[in-house]
């Protein structure tokens, strides 16, 4: 099954993703975790302890929906914050969590949760058609507990209707799509939003 072509497909693209955002220094040493799902529910990931700027194909695993290991590797420990937005979310199809230094900050900064609003920018994520749009990203306290830390994301993300990443306090973001080409957009864009609201942040100080 892992040596399918749509699993050779998703891996070579998660490994190109991983060179892209370690490109950026949003992964520093073996930070960050990456999926996608298959067209037959299975899912590929990023396996436990690697370098994502350094990915080979052979670094990427296959799971089953419920955070089984189908291949005898070892995912990551927050594997399960993955499948729970996959069981959320039929549409998303692919899944990117760096640990940029923008998120970081704003979680020590915000708190609570970051509104982005009246920014051009906006328009990089999906669905959203003009700058005179808000949108707000949680900020959820790190647990090292993943299924309670999932059951916290699954009760906030019951009483919204749109939502297109949150951050973990001190920790990073996570952020999807509809592919992996939509999920890298939705990372850069929210990055290049939190870096203007941090400035922003810094020049109100008095």
């Amino acid at each position: 099954m892992h040596n399918s072509q749509d699993f050779k497909t998703a891996a070579t693209a998660l490994c190109n993703a991983g060179r892209f955002i370690d490109s950026k220094g949003w992964v520093p040493a073996t930070s960050g975790n990456f999926s996608a799902r298959l067209p037959n529910g299975t899912i590929a990931i990023t396996t436990s302890g690697k370098h994502k700027g350094c990915l080979q194909v052979d670094d990427i695993m296959l799971i089953d929906a419920d955070a089984n290991s189908l291949d005898g590797k070892k995912p990551s420990a927050e594997t399960g914050l993955h499948t729970s937005l996959y069981k959320r979310f039929p549409n998303v199809h692919a899944i990117l969590h760096p640990h940029s230094i923008n998120s970081i900050l704003v979680s020590k900064l915000f708190v609570d949760e970051i509104v982005l609003e009246d920014y051009e920018l906006l328009k990089a994520l999906h669905g959203i058609t003009t700058h005179e749009t808000r949108i707000v990203i949680p900020i959820f306290a790190n647990d090292q507990d993943i299924p309670r830390l999932s059951h916290v994301v699954d009760d906030y993300l019951d009483t919204v209707t749109d939502c297109y990443g949150y951050i973990i306090a001190g920790h990073g973001l996570y952020t999807w799509g509809e592919s992996i080409a939509e999920a890298l957009r939705h990372l850069e864009a929210l990055d290049y939003l939190f870096d203007c609201e941090l400035r922003l942040h810094g020049a109100r100080k008095p």
